[in-house]
């Protein structure tokens, strides 16, 4: 075998959406973001297109993004389905983590690829971001409130027309255990042809 293969499944079972809100105070290196980022590109893509693009907002911009996007979401969001709860988690997530990375996609001029596949190669980039989150031991989270879609998002991270925006990736260190998950049985998901 090539490379450790328990080890690699290890990571790949303990990866976890870990809320924002478990993060503590410690400061993420940037030497680490940059790992985290650099095996984001090894994604798959077809046609080599690498559609990924990201927004890296640390320390103290990561307060000013979460200003700007409180007023993506005031003016984004019908005023009838503003939700206070969802402004002060906003808030609450934007002035306590030290990481915050916007996750865009720039499709290819001209190009006949379809954009669901630049969409799934922009999360295979995130499922790599997350595995190497994992195995620092940090917490990550990716975010796709629905006015990540919006004109008002576009404007505030300055991307082009046909880009888009799909969500935002919090890191940081988690306080407390991390969490335990599962999964439906292979059986459940499966359908095995032989002839």
């Amino acid at each position: 075998m090539k490379y450790n293969l328990s080890e690699i499944t290890e990571v790949i079972r303990e990866r976890r959406s870990v809320y924002p809100e478990s993060y503590s105070s410690r400061k993420v290196h940037s030497e680490i973001i940059e790992d985290v980022l650099n095996n984001a590109i090894w994604a798959p893509t077809h046609g080599m297109v690498q559609p990924w693009r990201f927004k890296v907002y640390t320390g103290e911009a990561v307060k000013r993004a979460g200003a700007e996007l409180e007023k993506v979401y005031k003016s984004s969001v019908p005023e009838a389905e503003w939700s206070e709860r969802k402004l002060v988690k906003l808030r609450e997530r934007t002035s306590s983590v030290s990481v915050l990375i916007f996750i865009c996609m720039r499709p290819e001029e001209n190009s006949t690829i379809p954009e669901i596949e630049n969409v799934a190669a922009v999360a295979c980039a995130v499922q790599n971001m997350y595995l190497t989150c994992t195995a620092y031991g940090l917490g990550s989270y990716w975010s796709s409130p629905k006015y990540v879609y919006s004109e008002e998002m576009k404007t505030f991270l300055n991307i082009g027309e046909k880009d888009k925006c799909l969500g935002m990736f919090f890191m940081g260190y988690p306080e407390g255990e991390w969490p335990k998950s599962h999964r439906k049985p292979l059986e459940y998901v499966t359908e095995w042809f032989d002839q």
